[in-house]
């Protein structure tokens, strides 16, 4: 069966909320204050990135084949080496190793022992990491200097069977997790000013918000100028006992009005679109129908007696079905209807996600829709 279809179903729109692939509708709760510590970061205080080269062992016949893996056959002959088997003139045929990746991310102000949350992936043509065991594995920061040691079991969220003629499998089961599987063994030296001044980074950039943080921080009794929509410069009062901790500690669970640009973010691959809480639609008339044209084919087989002569044929047939969406009707807008009326007649009406990237992108050429569509 062969179908055309041309959208253009009735709908309204204009909404808080995200329409994800299936029609699921979530409502984005109206502005109100969050704390300095949920929309900015102290510039300077991150994290930092660690990655290893390691073995996994331990694994049911699921491991790297030797022979398309010879990384994994030398990694395995050198650990056995350095434990006083000699392994150079053989050639293991075990399925029950695995080359992995492992990496992780280094905290701020990480202390010698800390446990680490570490994620390992698979880089050979291992099948399957689960029931298996990460060897001493050390992670290393792009300065080449080793600041954590990882090892432990896996734990593998995704599965994979598979039988003679089928196979399901779900999640990647060649990628694992070992939740404090790392232990840091050399602290990164950082230690923070007790004088001068300290910078606050906008997770999300905006000029309004800068402003109202900068505010805020003003009125707990700091100095605070804020530089540029991303950007709010802090200063710490002379002899102020603990320094910038203090000063940090003092401003962090501050409540600030966010503000946010209008803004519909639409996703043509997956079919989700978010639409911010500014956006808004002028007074305009929407018409949505369908044209679905649905040719059917249904082959019949033309078989002649046994003495009548002639040959077997197929003969054709086709059926046409024609939807011109006559049902469709004008839907006004006209700027004043609540978000959750909105959201409720698009409810009603049946949008799907597709139908409303539609809508939105022929109210943005209308000029009807005030915010900005960034697709992706």
């Amino acid at each position: 069966m062969r179908k055309l279809c041309i959208d253009r179903r009735p709908a309204t729109a204009t909404v808080l909320h995200l329409l994800a692939v299936g029609a699921v509708t979530l409502f984005a709760h109206a502005a109100h204050a969050e704390r300095i510590k949920d929309i900015a970061s102290v510039v300077g205080v991150r994290g930092n990135h660690l990655v290893g080269y390691g073995l996994v062992i331990g694994l049911a016949g699921t491991g790297d084949r030797l022979r398309n893996a010879p990384f994994t056959q030398e990694s395995l002959g050198a650990m056995l080496e350095r434990m006083g088997v000699n392994v150079r003139d053989t050639q293991p045929r075990t399925q029950n190793i695995a080359a992995v990746m492992v990496t992780a991310t280094l905290p701020p102000f990480a202390r010698a022992g800390t446990p680490l949350d570490v994620q390992v992936s698979a880089i050979g043509d291992a099948s399957n990491l689960q029931g298996g065991t990460l060897v001493a594995t050390n992670l290393k920061g792009l300065d080449g200097n080793v600041y954590a040691v990882a090892q432990g079991p896996v734990a593998v969220s995704g599965f994979a069977a598979r039988g003679a003629a089928a196979s399901v499998s779900r999640g990647s089961p060649t990628s694992a997790r070992i939740a404090g599987g790392a232990i840091v063994e050399q602290e990164i030296n950082f230690a923070l000013p007790d004088t001068g001044n300290f910078r606050l980074a906008l997770r999300n950039p905006d000029f309004t918000t800068a402003s109202r943080v900068a505010t805020a921080i003003r009125g707990a009794g700091l100095a605070a100028t804020a530089l540029d929509n991303a950007t709010v410069e802090v200063a710490i009062p002379a002899g102020q006992l603990g320094g910038m901790t203090a000063a940090v500690g003092t401003i962090e669970n501050l409540a600030v009005d966010v503000d946010q640009v209008a803004r519909v973010v639409i996703d043509e691959a997956s079919g989700t679109v978010v639409i911010g809480e500014n956006v808004r639609v002028s007074k305009v008339a929407i018409a949505h129908g369908a044209l679905t044209i649905a040719v059917t084919e249904r082959p019949v087989v033309s078989q002649p007696n046994a003495f009548a002569g002639g040959q077997t044929a197929i003969v054709p047939r086709s059926d046409v079905q024609v939807d011109d969406g006559s049902g469709a009707k004008l839907a006004t807008l006209d700027g004043t209807a609540s978000l959750k009326s909105l959201v409720a007649g698009l409810n009603a009406l049946g949008v799907s996600p597709r139908d409303l990237i539609t809508i939105l992108q022929a109210l943005r050429t209308a000029g009807a829709l005030q915010a900005s569509i960034e697709v992706r």
